[in-house]
C-alpha cells in the first residue's frame, strides 16, 4: 500500500502518525522458518541485508510483514545514502522498522483496521532485537509531530488513518506522506562532462515518466564525492546509448540567471535503468528541478514506477472507495437511491490470490465513473460465476421477472422457444454493483446501444493467440496500429485481460454491424499479410494451425467482449486495461493490470480509451486510405 503525498499535516481526529524512515521499503514473508525479504518491485533483499533476513529467520511467526530497511548512525538517525552501498557494520547500523502486518497464520488480515494491525504486530514482535525493530504509530497532533521531525532533520512522517484497511498496489487517500523538504526520485537519463573539468562527470542528466515518455527535469551537480562519481561511471558504462531517452532532448548548455555563461558540455545519453533520490528546494513551472543535490541510489523499484509526486492538500486528498465493510457477511447498500443486498462476501473468488467477492464488488464501486459510460445503454451478456473463478460459470440472457423493478432492460424474441424475454441494461453504478452482486466476475456489453442496437459504437480488431506468445501479440497490434496510422484511423488498444489485445475504432453508431465487420475484414487481412507466419484469419479453428487469430466477427449484432476496466476471471484478477500505445512493447504482461493497482493508474492517467465514445470515423475516406496503401 502506498501514501499519497500531501502539503500539511492535520490535526482532525481519526489519524495516526509514524516516522518516516528513509530507507528501502520491503515486505517480508516468513512461514515455518523459511523467510523471503522482497522490495517495492520483488527483489529480492536475503542477501544484500543479510542481517535483516537471519533476523527474520530467528522470528518464530507464520506471517507477511510490512516495513522499511534503514541504515542509522550511532544517535539513531537515518542515512540514506549509506544504504546502497551497505556492506557491514562499518557502514552504518542496519535496521528493519516494521509497520504493518498484513497475513497472520494463513489468514488474510489486511481489511482489518489499521490499528487493530499495528496491535497484533507489535505484541508478536521480539523482545530486544536491534535489527527487528516496531515502528510506533502516535495518535497525537499532526502538526506539532511535523514540527518535531523538522527538528530532527527527518525526512518527514505517514499519517494513516486508524481504521484503515491495507489495500496492495493502491495509493491511497487513507495513507499520507508530508516531507520536510522536497525529494524526489528521478530516472537517470545521461550525464555531462563539463570543458576542462577533472571530475569524473560534471553532473546527471534525471527525469521521471509521464505517460509512459522519459520527461527531463534538470540536471544534478552536486550531492557526491570523486569517489561516488568513479563508482557511477562503472555503472554507466554499459549502458551508454546513442540517442536520448527523454522524450525531448534537453539543451545541456542552457544559460540561466545565476549562470549566464555555463562552461561547455558534453552529454552521454544512457538507458534509463537507474534511479536515484534527489533534494531540490523547488520545482520551476516548466517542471524542471531548481538546486538539486543527489542523495543516493535506489534499486528498489522499476523506472517506469518513477512519476512526478504533487503533494495535495489534506482537504483535497479523496478517500479510498470503498463499499462494503471487512466485517459482515449480508449487508445493505443504497446505491443511487436503490436498496442492493449484498451476500457472502468472505468467499474467495480468486482462492490463490485470496480475493474475496467482497473485494470484487469494492472494485467495481472504486471503479464505477469510469467503467459506467462503456455500459450506460447497452443490453449485457450476463457472465456469473457464483463460486469464484474456479467454480461452475454460466450465461444468462434473460431477466425476465428477475431483474429488480428499478433496472432497465430491453427486449428481445429467443430463438430457442420463440418467447419475448429481456436483456439487463447497464444504465449506471447500481447496475453494475448488481451485476457484481449476482457473480459477475466479468462485464459484457453490446457494442451499440438500445437506442441504435444495429449501429455499433466501435469496430473491434480482436487479436485472440491459440499457441502464439504474447510477445507475438503485441507485434501484431503493433502491425495493426502502423497499418491504420498511415490512413490516419484513430485506433485504442486494451488487453483483453485473458490473454489477447483488443484494439477499438470509434465509430459513433454512423454504421451498421455489417459495415463494421467488413471494414474489420479489410484491416485483418492486411494485417495478415504482413505476418502470416503467426496469424490466421481463417473462422473454422482447425484451418488456423494454431496461430493468432485475428477475430474481425466480433463485429456483430449481440456479440460481447469484456468492457474497458473489467476484472477477468483469470489468476491474478486481471483487468481489461486500456494502454497508451507507447506501453504496446515487448515485455509487457497481462498480468501487470489488476484489481490491485487498476484503480491507481485511473486516478493518475485518466480514462485515457474515452476517445471511442467519441465522434466516429469516416469509414468511405479510411477503406480508401487503406486501398491506396494496398497499392503501394
Amino acid at each position: 500500500m502506498l501514501a499519497t503525498l500531501a502539503t500539511t499535516a492535520t490535526d482532525k481526529p481519526g489519524w495516526l502518525y509514524e516516522i518516516k524512515w528513509d530507507g528501502y521499503r520491503a515486505l517480508a514473508f516468513l512461514n515455518k522458518g523459511e523467510v523471503e525479504l522482497r522490495s517495492r518491485n520483488n527483489a529480492s533483499f536475503n542477501k544484500k541485508y543479510f542481517p535483516v533476513y537471519q533476523a527474520l529467520q530467528q522470528w518464530k511467526v507464520n506471517a507477511v510483514v510490512d516495513g522499511e530497511i534503514v541504515v542509522i548512525n550511532e544517535e539513531g538517525m537515518p542515512i540514506f545514502s549509506a544504504l546502497q552501498n551497505w556492506r557491514n557494520e562499518a557502514d552504518g547500523i542496519l535496521v528493519y522498522y516494521l509497520f504493518d502486518m498484513l497475513w497472520l497464520n494463513g489468514k488474510n488480515i489486511t481489511m482489518l483496521p489499521l490499528l487493530q494491525r499495528k496491535k497484533l504486530l507489535e505484541q508478536l514482535m521480539p523482545v530486544d532485537d536491534s535489527i527487528l525493530r516496531f515502528s510506533e504509530g502516535f495518535i497525537t497532533e499532526g502538526t506539532d509531530f511535523f514540527k518535531q521531525a523538522q527538528k530532527l532533520n527527518l525526512e518527514g512522517i505517514i499519517a494513516k488513518k486508524t481504521d484503515s484497511s491495507y489495500y496492495p498496489g493502491t495509493r491511497s487517500g487513507e495513507w499520507l506522506k508530508i516531507k520536510t523538504s522536497s525529494r524526489q526520485e528521478v530516472v537517470i537519463g545521461g550525464y555531462t562532462k563539463n570543458e576542462g573539468s577533472s571530475k569524473p562527470f560534471s553532473s546527471l542528466l534525471v527525469g521521471v515518466y509521464e505517460k509512459g515518455k522519459l520527461q527531463y527535469t534538470g540536471k544534478i551537480g552536486t550531492g557526491f564525492s570523486i569517489t561516488q562519481q568513479r563508482e557511477l561511471l562503472q555503472r554507466f558504462k554499459p549502458l551508454e546509448i546513442k540517442k536520448t531517452p527523454f522524450a525531448a532532448e534537453p539543451d545541456v548548455n542552457k544559460a540561466s540567471l545565476f549562470r549566464p555563461h555555463p562552461p561547455k558540455a558534453t552529454a552521454v545519453w544512457l538507458k534509463p535503468q537507474l534511479i536515484c533520490e534527489v533534494s531540490f528546494r523547488e520545482m520551476t513551472p516548466d517542471g524542471v528541478m531548481r538546486h538539486p543535490s543527489f542523495e543516493g541510489m535506489r534499486n528498489d523499484k522499476s523506472p517506469a514506477q518513477v512519476v512526478a509526486e504533487k503533494p495535495v492538500k489534506v482537504s483535497n486528498v479523496k478517500k479510498t472507495d470503498i463499499l462494503l465493510n471487512p466485517g459482515e457477511e449480508t449487508q445493505v447498500r443504497t446505491i443511487k437511491g436503490h436498496a442492493l443486498k449484498f451476500t457472502n462476501l468472505s468467499k474467495l473468488y480468486w482462492p490463490e490470490d485470496h480475493i474475496t467477492k467482497r473485494d470484487m464488488i469494492n472494485y467495481y464501486y472504486a471503479i464505477a465513473p469510469y467503467m459506467v459510460p462503456y455500459l450506460k445503454d447497452r443490453p449485457q451478456s450476463l457472465n456469473r460465476f457464483p463460486n469464484g473463478i474456479h467454480g461452475a460459470s454460466f450465461y444468462q440472457k434473460d431477466v425476465s421477472g428477475k431483474a429488480p423493478s428499478w433496472a432497465s432492460t430491453f427486449p428481445y424474441r429467443s430463438d430457442d422457444d420463440n418467447r419475448e424475454k429481456e436483456y439487463l441494461v447497464g444504465d449506471d453504478e447500481a447496475t453494475l454493483l448488481y451485476m457484481a452482486s449476482l457473480g459477475c466476475i466479468e462485464i459484457n456489453p453490446w457494442s451499440s446501444r438500445r437506442q441504435q442496437p444495429d449501429h455499433p459504437d466501435w469496430c473491434i480488431i480482436d487479436l485472440d493467440p491459440d499457441q502464439t506468445t504474447f510477445d507475438q501479440v503485441i507485434e501484431a497490434a503493433r502491425v495493426t496500429h502502423d497499418i491504420l496510422h498511415a490512413a490516419g484511423i484513430p485506433g485504442y488498444c486494451k488487453t483483453s485481460g485473458s490473454a489477447g489485445l483488443h484494439i477499438y475504432i470509434p465509430l459513433g453508431a454512423l454504421y451498421t454491424y455489417e459495415q463494421s465487420r467488413e471494414f474489420a475484414r479489410v484491416i485483418a487481412t492486411m494485417v495478415h499479410a504482413r505476418i502470416p507466419d503467426i496469424t490466421s484469419i481463417e473462422r473454422a479453428t482447425s484451418r488456423r494451425k494454431r496461430k493468432m487469430y485475428i477475430d474481425f466477427l466480433q463485429n456483430r449484432p449481440k456479440a460481447t467482449v469484456a468492457a474497458p476496466y473489467s476484472l477477468r476471471p483469470k489468476p491474478g484478477a486481471t483487468v481489461s486495461m486500456p494502454l497508451h500505445w507507447e506501453e504496446v512493447k515487448k515485455g509487457m504482461k497481462m498480468k501487470d493490470f489488476n484489481i490491485h493497482n487498476a484503480v491507481e493508474r485511473l486516478l493518475k492517467e485518466g480514462d485515457i480509451f474515452k476517445p471511442v465514445l467519441g465522434k466516429g470515423i469516416n469509414m468511405r475516406v479510411a477503406v480508401t486510405k487503406l486501398e491506396k496503401q494496398l497499392r503501394g
